[in-house]
C-alpha cells in the first residue's frame, strides 16, 4: 500500500529486533534491521528507507546521537524517525524530539499503537513525496522551452559556464554546435505558424534523439536557433555530430495543408581543448560558433562550418 514505506529498525537487542520485525511484517511493511546507529547510517546510504524506528539506548551510537547524525546527512529524501524509549519523563521526550526524532513510543510498545503511529508517518511521508514531485515539476518547467521540450535559454546560460569550468578543471574537450533552420520565415509565411511550430518540434526531436544520454544536452537559443553542448567532444568530433544532425534534419518529411515539405539546417561548430589552449569565456565560445554558423549560411546553407 502507498502509506507502507520501507522501514529500518535500529536495535542492538536481537530479541527485541525480531519481535518488532515480526509485528511490522504482519502489518505489511518491508523491514530491514541495523544493530546500532553507525550501521544504520551506512545502510541508509546504500538502501534508503524513509521510515526508521530506533531504540534510544544502544552501544557505539545511541538513539539521540543517531538522530543528530542522520539530520546532518544528505539523503535522497526525508527520513521519519520514531524513537523507542523506556524513558517517559517530559525532559527526556523533549530531548529526543530536539535531537531530530519525529515521534516517540514508550516501551513496551503495543502493536495497535505502533500501527497507528506508522500510518501517521506514512501520511506525512506521502505528503512530502508529493511536494517533492511537485517542486521537481515546477523546476523542470522553469528550465524547459514549452514548445520544443528542450532546455530553454535560461538553463543554457546558467549551465554552459559550469560545463566550461569542468572542461578546464579536468582537461577535457567540449564542443558547442549552433544551428538554425534555413529559411524558417518562409515556412511560417507559406504554411502558417501552426506548421512552423510543428517544424520546430520535429527539428528539436532530431536534436534530442541524437544526444548521448546523460552527456550531451540541447537548448532552444531563440526563435529557430538551437545550441547543442557536447562534452568530451573536440572540434572534429563536434563537426561529425553536426553533420549527422544536418543529414537527419534534411530527411525529415513534414506535413502541411498544402502537402509534404522538407527543411534544411545550417550548423556552426566551436570547441575548447584545455590541453592545447586556455578555456575561453562562454561569450567567446558562442561568438566563434555563431561566426561559423554565419559562414555556413553565406556558403549556401544546409552545411556545417567549424570555427577558425
Amino acid at each position: 500500500m502507498e502509506d507502507r514505506f520501507p522501514v529500518l529498525i535500529v536495535e542492538d537487542s536481537t530479541t527485541q529486533a525480531l519481535r518488532l520485525q515480526s509485528v511490522l511484517e504482519s502489518l505489511g511493511y518491508d523491514v530491514a534491521v541495523a544493530v546500532n546507529g553507525r550501521e544504520a547510517l551506512e545502510r541508509l546510504q546504500d538502501d534508503f528507507r524513509p521510515l526508521v524506528i530506533t531504540d534510544w539506548v544502544m552501544p557505539e551510537m545511541d538513539g539521540l546521537s543517531f538522530c543528530r547524525a542522520l539530520r546532518d546527512r544528505d539523503l535522497p529524501g526525508y527520513v521519519y524517525v520514531i524513537l523507542l524509549t523506556a524513558k517517559d519523563a517530559l525532559d527526556d521526550l523533549v530531548a529526543g524530539l530536539e535531537a531530530g526524532a519525529d515521534d516517540y513510543l514508550v516501551k513496551p510498545v503495543h502493536p495497535a499503537e505502533l500501527g497507528a503511529r506508522l500510518k501517521t508517518a506514512g501520511r506525512i511521508l506521502g505528503l512530502e513525496a508529493k511536494l517533492k514531485k511537485k517542486n521537481e515539476e515546477i523546476r523542470h518547467l522553469s528550465i524547459t522551452d514549452p514548445l520544443t521540450r528542450l532546455y530553454n535559454r535560461r538553463h543554457f546560460n546558467e549551465h554552459l559556464p559550469h560545463a566550461l569550468k569542468a572542461a578546464g578543471r579536468y582537461g577535457r574537450p567540449l564542443a558547442v554546435v549552433m544551428t538554425d533552420i534555413d529559411h524558417f520565415k518562409k515556412v511560417n509565411d507559406t504554411y502558417g505558424h501552426q506548421v512552423g511550430d510543428e517544424t520546430l518540434q520535429a527539428f528539436a526531436g532530431v536534436l534530442q534523439a541524437s544526444l548521448r544520454r546523460g552527456v550531451d544536452w540541447a537548448a532552444r537559443y531563440g526563435g529557430e536557433e538551437f545550441v547543442v553542448v557536447l562534452p568530451e567532444a573536440d572540434l572534429e568530433g563536434g563537426a561529425v555530430a553536426a553533420e549527422r544532425l544536418r543529414l537527419l534534419a534534411s530527411q525529415l518529411k513534414l506535413q502541411s495543408p498544402q502537402g509534404p515539405f522538407r527543411i534544411t539546417a545550417s550548423f556552426g561548430v566551436a570547441a575548447v581543448d584545455p590541453q592545447k589552449e586556455p578555456v575561453p569565456s562562454m561569450e567567446a565560445l558562442l561568438a566563434a560558433a555563431d561566426a561559423a554558423l554565419y559562414r555556413a549560411k553565406e556558403n549556401g546553407r544546409n552545411r556545417v562550418e567549424t570555427a577558425r
